[in-house]
């Protein structure tokens, strides 16, 4: 098992960093930081705990002047690299709050991130006057640095795993698609990533709204397109129809399947939880045109209370001629998970073809 995380922010690591600061601020005792950091409950901590336990210290060692000790810092940040400083940028969020600080912060922010990222940093500035930030964000949308680039989107992102809620963007997307129209054709794939992720967590609380977005954007650079492809998956996973029809998937005639034949078996159809079965499927596809075709099985889980609650997994996706029979295997564990915890019952088994279901089985967990 990968060691945590949160394990790399270790007295070793604290030691290397504190020389670093005493290196330009020699008032900086070195000693006395790391067993501030490490005391009350370190081991219980976790990453981003650990993240706020560094920056909150920091304070209390570097001058109580905030661009004094800001100074400081960016003395050193070329030698802070990755991930492991985000702390620098946490230190911006914890110390740099004061109305006479924005500007300072902001740029700090924008410094620090070319370093490691400012994508958490920045929330709690946009809850505090998100007009303000967001014409910021609109500044770095244009940036000639990527991560810059990438901030503008990452950190407006409504639902960004790890980082606090913005329930704002989250009923109004409009301030976050005012950046992202800037970004849409980004010559950077690292900042397209962003630029998809951020309509895909759009996508999940309006849908139209990105499909509608996606019907616009789509045919007009490559670069759009791969955007979009990526921003639209959890509604593509949905089997949206106008996500699917975008994407040039072949739908089925009303009242005629896709599929001339479809079938599922479950081995064995009894197992307990962290067992696995073997799933085999065949499909035959009509016999027309060639077909841009998203084979996937689904299986209805049971959860606590007895509800239910689907969950789709990708057989293949890809485009065949008119008439092929595919067919396939594929083994399911039913182990748990960190994401996911299994429950007695009986599950039911779908193999889906654009959406609609085609054939079914079911099995029973114990």
């Amino acid at each position: 098992m990968a060691e945590p995380l949160k394990n790399m922010y270790n007295e070793e690591f604290m030691r290397e960093f504190g020389m670093k600061v005493q290196s330009v601020f020699n008032q900086f005792q070195t000693e006395n930081f790391i067993a501030d950091v490490l005391k009350d409950l370190w081991d219980e901590l976790e990453l981003k705990g650990r993240i706020r336990r560094i920056a909150i210290v920091l304070g209390s060692h570097l001058p109580e002047n905030y661009a004094s000790a800001l100074n400081i810092l960016c003395q050193i940040d070329e030698e802070c690299v990755g991930f492991p400083y985000l702390f620098f940028p946490d230190f911006v969020e914890v110390f740099g709050q004061n109305e006479n600080d924005w500007e300072l912060s902001m740029h700090a922010l924008e410094r620090f991130t070319k370093r490691s990222s400012a994508e958490f940093a920045i929330r709690a500035f946009i809850v505090r006057d998100q007009e303000r930030a967001m014409k910021q964000m609109l500044k770095w949308a244009v940036n000639s640095n990527e991560h810059v680039r990438r901030l503008a989107s990452e950190g407006c992102r409504p639902r960004l795993p790890w980082g606090q809620s913005l329930p704002a963007f989250k009923r109004d997307p409009n301030f976050v698609l005012q950046v992202l129209e800037l970004l849409k054709a980004d010559s950077s794939l690292y900042v397209r990533k962003s630029v998809a992720n951020n309509l895909n967590d759009i996508s999940k609380d309006h849908p139209q709204l990105v499909l509608s977005l996606a019907k616009r954007w789509i045919g007009n650079n490559p670069d759009t397109n791969w955007i979009i492809r990526h921003a639209c998956r959890t509604l593509i996973r949905k089997s949206n129809p106008q996500a699917l029809a975008i994407f040039g998937y072949a739908a089925a005639d009303i009242g005629i399947s896709l599929a001339v034949m479809g079938s599922i078996e479950v081995n064995p159809t009894e197992l307990k939880i962290g067992d696995s079965c073997d799933l085999i499927y065949e499909l035959q596809i009509r016999k027309e045109n060639s077909a841009r075709i998203r084979i996937e099985y689904g299986i209805d889980f049971v959860k606590a209370k007895g509800k239910i609650s689907r969950k789709q997994f990708l057989l293949t996706d890809k485009t065949v001629p008119g008439g092929s029979i595919l067919s396939g295997k594929r083994t399911h564990h039913f182990a748990d998970l960190s994401t996911r915890k299994h429950y007695p019952g009986e599950h039911r088994i779908v193999l889906i073809l654009n959406g609609e279901e085609v054939a079914e089985a079911l099995i029973f967990l114990s």
